[in-house]
């Protein structure tokens, strides 16, 4: 069997995007059925580069860098998960235009599903993990965002609050919680994160309402011990959103990192029913 580490390493080479508010970054890893995948505020596509290695041949996985993330410049305009949103719009539009399967977490999973919603001809199969857009705006979240806003108290505050919301056990926790770190510690990192929790807030940030419309066979893989989104906040989802299926997982806000096999596990039969039912309605 052919090592689909070694696969990545060399096909995954780094390119930019020209969108709408300026130039991102991705790379895109073996060839095949497009799985886009989108992460978190403060982290980089590298959170996924241990679940990509473990794709079977077929596929051909896509990941990002958020604007002032990683090799991104910050761009036009501020850092919201609006803006973040329209980037994932764009991004499928150009290297899958025919639909992906669309992969994100956090404010990631935000814009994932809010393509599910906005345009759906673009989205096969829709995967949440730990997904922003659905825990409410409650006023202890309001003023949480408020105060993630400030980028004097992100940059003091943000070591132990990745520290607790990762839950690390593995190197590659470890290596995305360091990744946080240093996104928030300098500008255009640190303006950007803070930026993006500012949005956080905003009604556009909330897509409950909008769930029941999403008609992508959805997959909800959260952490049990997320602090950040809980997973009461999955069931609920779940429960909005009829024939999705809800995985939990022993692990924190970023399950991919912590057990990239558990989630491959559940990502690859997933993917492949989501593509071949759109082969079948092709075929109809």
């Amino acid at each position: 069997m052919t090592d689909r580490s070694v696969i990545c390493d060399t096909v995954a080479a780094m390119s930019y995007l020209q969108t709408s508010t300026g130039p991102v970054a991705y790379d895109e890893c073996g060839e095949g059925l497009p799985i886009v995948m989108l992460p978190s505020g403060a982290h980089d596509r590298h959170d996924y580069d241990e679940l990509r290695s473990l794709l079977p041949e077929g596929y051909r996985s896509i990941s990002l860098d958020w604007p002032g993330h990683g090799e991104s410049p910050a761009g036009e305009g501020a850092a919201t998960a609006m803006r973040f949103a329209d980037v994932a719009e764009q991004l499928v539009e150009r290297l899958a235009p025919t639909g992906a399967v669309v992969l994100g977490n956090s404010v990631g999973g935000f814009a994932a599903a809010r393509m599910a919603i906005r345009r759906p001809e673009l989205v096969r199969g829709l995967v949440l993990l730990d997904s922003g857009g659905f825990a409410g705006r409650p006023l202890q979240v309001r003023a949480f965002c408020a105060l993630m806003s400030r980028p004097w108290f992100l940059r003091r505050i943000y070591p132990a609050f990745s520290t607790l919301y990762m839950r690390s056990r593995t190197p590659a926790d470890r290596r995305a919680r360091d990744v946080g770190v240093a996104t928030t510690s300098r500008d255009p990192g640190l303006r950007a994160v803070a930026q993006l929790w500012r949005s956080f807030a905003s009604p556009e940030h909330d897509l409950r309402g909008a769930a029941a419309s999403i008609a992508a066979p959805t997959l909800l893989i959260w952490g049990r011990r997320d602090p950040v989104i809980p997973v009461r906040v999955a069931r609920r989802l779940a429960a909005r959103l009829p024939g999705s299926e809800l995985v939990v997982l022993d692990t924190g806000h970023v399950p991919h990192t912590s057990d990239p096999e558990a989630v491959a596990a559940r990502l690859i039969p997933f993917a492949a029913a989501a593509f071949r039912e759109v082969a079948r309605g092709r075929a109809a």
